[in-house]
């Protein structure tokens, strides 16, 4: 019994030690909220955290505390729950709604109020955005007993004077992915060796979330259920400070901004944002760190140029977006060059970092209302300055992908307009850095290395044809895109359907009819048709549904016809006749049945995950379509029979002569292999086709130009290309051009991937326009050298078959509406392609 007493009392003080390390600064707290140790039956650090404990933890917080509610603002696409615990006093929380009211004042530029010390400052939070950068998710849960369970009286001012919103996991699926092998792999005792399985995921890593896509990119693009949740629970409460937690690699120590410089020579953002206030919080996150012996670092390696990520969004709202990184413990305790980094340390700097962010924003509350009111009336000033009273776009041919970029623009909350067939975007709104952000391009910036995109103008991501406008003519207000499109109903016939190609969704409908058993065929040429809407035009691509030559009878073609309609409102025209009234008839040679495609993937270690990703969500989440994911290890034996079209994305691909040799034969039975990015450049280099590089003849004889050794990284950092957004010249003829109607079209460029121009005339699909820069930073060397001389897409002859080679990626980050095409009609239209000798 004594023995019992013994252990029960030093396992007691061993757990209020190990609280300590986190919360000593905190006591007394109320022992009628329960720990994260009694909670979890583990001490915080001493394993990863599911994120469903997670989610209740915190749901038993706010079952518990008076102080506390728990809201749902989403799921991931595996289903987990997204959440934002509010943390405030009793008071406050039961005030919330006018509290908000009192709040939104501040963001209505036409109203003024004043009252900037009374009202309550809100802080949100973000924790956990890359899966495997997983302390500051145990941090927030720390930060939430605290704020819920602490009667100490600083903490209990923060309560009084702040609503603190503490959103646990941005990233709940990559999370719970990295967790799992962390956990999986733990040793004991703990094994601090870098190279044990423990600190080395197996690809594709937890870092994104299910089809592989980085969420602290998504901010601006809202492509994600986890990202829109977010953003709409964003324009709801606009915090005045928003954390963005992370990791670093593991030889690191810890980085609080200010940030480098930003690359634009003038950030649409305010000064007083990325300096004063920068200055004014790193200052208290210094002084916080310094207490307890923490090493860190300020203004280097990442810089706030792109606008989509967690740190920089709120910054175009108002707010304040504060990056943090934390050298990372990849698992539980690892050695590093500086003795052993472990992950309750990793944690106790985020734990810090977050109740000091409270702290500076409490302290400052009132400075912080007048920056953000601020901000907004500046918004209508600016854009009052500026001659372009606003934007018009439209596409007259394909109003679903219009429709998705006006989806875009309300989920940020900016205003659009019907005006006659036109769309209009005023500039002189609140959200007018947003209208900037959507529609401005550059072309000078500071020479600078990136670290991520330089080019975002999102309206050339949907290829919108848009343009400044000095006079605004607005019609009818867009509140929603529900009814936006509504295509003419179809109407039955005995003989033939035709499918306008030039929709974005036509892809979806044509893999949805032939799922279901129809023959389609796709028109080479473009003609006009008698149908029972009138004679109507139709473009290269135009797809024919005969309706005679079905294995299903007329009523049931119908049936299907008003289905897939229904599903992906594309325009559908009924015809009784093959007679067309110009071009070629329904009949014709150039009319040729599509065969459905049957698509795999190469995916694994060496593999980019994201572009890998953005294939999948496309094929996944738009067209509806499986693809088989083909790892790495498994393609020796993988029967390739079983497809028609191979799909390899950038990365490095080591195969065997054996296994290449396997792809050339399957390529050549009349298959295709599409090619992205650098997997184009391994395609060339392992002499698979017979194309070739854009390469500048070196001059042996000159002699290098000393430089200093400091500058080494950014020299040669910069003539990297982080992201650029390009013209290029497209051949609308070519089946893999079939759906646009313009020749110029953006591409988005993010990789020094220069393909020579095909030495066959009609393999150049797409090259480099004369001036082909339409928004980014390339250097003048790139372009010139490299750039201009080279294509973006060329179709190589191989076999029987053939290779579709993308300089480019004509899917980034699931965004570029303007590109898929592209890229589905290498998946549809890739047999159909005959290359003349």
């Amino acid at each position: 019994m004594l023995k019992k007493l013994l252990l029960a009392v030093l396992f007691l003080s061993t757990s209020l030690s190990a609280q300590d390390y986190f919360l000593k600064k905190y006591h007394p707290f109320n022992p009628s909220i329960p720990t994260p140790e009694e909670f979890l039956g583990y001490g915080i650090g001493e394993r990863h955290t599911r994120h469903d404990l997670i989610v209740s933890y915190l749901t038993k917080l706010s079952e518990v505390s008076d102080r506390a509610s728990i809201h749902e603002y989403g799921k991931t696409h595996e289903g987990r729950k997204l959440v934002i615990l509010t943390v405030t006093t009793p008071e406050n929380l039961g005030n919330l709604d006018q509290l908000k009211a009192k709040h939104l004042q501040f963001t209505d530029p036409s109203k003024s109020p004043t009252n900037y010390d009374e009202v309550p400052i809100f802080i949100n939070l973000g924790y956990n955005v890359h899966g495997n950068e997983p302390s500051s998710s145990e941090a927030a849960l720390l930060a939430a007993y605290t704020l819920t369970a602490s009667n100490n009286p600083e903490i209990l001012n923060y309560l009084n004077k702040g609503i603190i919103f503490i959103d646990p996991t941005i990233n709940p699926d990559g999370r719970d992915r990295h967790t799992q092998w962390a956990n999986m792999y733990q040793g004991n005792p703990l094994v601090a060796d870098p190279q044990d399985a423990e600190h080395n995921e197996y690809w594709p890593r937890g870092r994104t979330n299910h089809y592989w896509f980085d969420l602290n990119r998504d901010w601006l693009l809202g492509i994600n259920p986890e990202s829109r949740g977010k953003l709409t629970w964003y324009h709801e409460w606009y915090p005045n400070v928003v954390t963005d937690f992370h990791e670093m690699g593991t030889q690191s120590s810890y980085f609080f901004e200010p940030m480098k410089d930003n690359g634009s020579l003038n950030p649409i953002m305010p000064k007083e944002n990325y300096v004063d206030l920068n200055n004014l919080f790193g200052d208290y996150f210094a002084k916080a760190l310094d207490s307890i012996g923490s090493f860190y670092f300020t203004k280097e390696a990442f810089d706030g140029t792109y606008p989509g990520y967690g740190s920089s969004y709120p910054d175009l709202q108002g707010g304040l977006g504060l990056l943090f990184e934390q050298a990372s413990s990849r698992g539980h305790k690892q050695t590093t060059d500086f003795g052993e980094i472990t992950f309750p340390f990793t944690i106790r700097n985020q734990y810090i970092s977050s109740m000091t962010t409270i702290k500076a924003a409490v302290e400052n509350k009132a400075m912080l209302r007048k920056y953000q009111q601020d901000f907004f009336k500046s918004a209508l000033g600016n854009a009052a300055k500026n001659k372009i009273r606003g934007y018009s776009f439209k596409d007259e041919h394909d109003p679903n992908r219009v429709k998705a970029f006006i989806d875009k623009l309300l989920l940020h909350k900016i205003d659009v307009y019907k005006s006659g067939s036109s769309y209009v975007v005023p500039t002189r709104q609140p959200q007018y850095r947003m209208v900037q952000t959507m529609f401005e391009t550059y072309a000078k910036y500071r020479d600078s290395v990136y670290y991520d995109a330089s080019a975002w103008s999102v309206a050339n991501f949907y290829n919108m044809d848009y343009r400044p406008v000095n006079t605004l003519n607005l019609g009818e207000k867009i509140v929603s895109t529900k009814n936006l499109v509504s295509p003419t109903s179809v109407k039955k016939t005995d003989y033939a359907y035709i499918i306008d190609y030039d929709d974005y969704n036509a892809t979806a409908a044509l893999y949805h009819l032939q799922s279901k058993g129809l023959v389609i065929s796709s028109s080479f040429k473009p003609f006009t048709a008698k149908t029972s809407s009138g004679n109507k035009k139709f473009n290269y691509g135009a797809l024919v549904i005969p309706v005679s030559l079905q294995k299903k009878d007329s009523d049931t073609v119908f049936k299907l016809i008003q289905e897939v309609q229904n599903k992906y409102q594309v325009p559908i025209y009924a015809t009784g006749t093959g007679y067309n009234a110009q071009g070629i008839d329904l009949g014709s040679r150039w009319v040729s049945p599509i065969t459905k495609p049957k698509a795999a993937m190469i995916i694994g270690n060496g593999v980019r995950s994201y572009e890998a990703g953005e294939v999948w969500h496309l094929l996944d989440t738009r067209v509806h379509m499986p693809i088989t994911k083909i790892p790495v290890r498994n393609f020796g034996w993988a029967n390739l029979d079983k497809y028609n079209t191979l799909v390899m994305v950038s990365g490095g691909y080591d195969f065997s002569k054996k296994n290449l040799e396997k792809i050339k034969n399957w390529v050549s039975k009349g298959n295709t292999l599409i090619t992205i990015g650098t997997a184009s450049k391994w395609a060339i280099d392992k002499k698979l086709i017979e194309e070739k590089l854009t390469e500048k003849e070196k001059d042996s004889t000159k002699t290098a130009v000393r430089k200093p050794y400091v500058n080494a990284p950014e020299n040669l950092g910069k003539e990297r290309v982080g992201g650029v957004i390009l013209q290029v010249d497209l051949d609308v003829t070519h089946p893999l051009g079939f759906g646009y109607h313009d020749s110029s079209i953006p591409v988005y460029k993010n990789n020094t991937v220069w393909l020579s121009p095909s030495k066959n005339e009609y393999a150049t699909v797409a090259k480099y326009s004369k001036n082909p820069h339409i928004d980014g930073f390339i250097t003048k060397k790139n372009m010139e050298e490299n750039l201009k001389p080279s294509a973006s897409l060329i179709v190589s002859k191989l076999g029987g078959g053939r290779v579709v080679l993308f300089a480019d990626n004509p899917n980034f980050r699931g965004s570029w509406y303007g590109t898929n095409r592209l890229f589905l009609n290498a998946l549809f239209l890739g047999d159909k392609i005959r290359i003349p000798e």
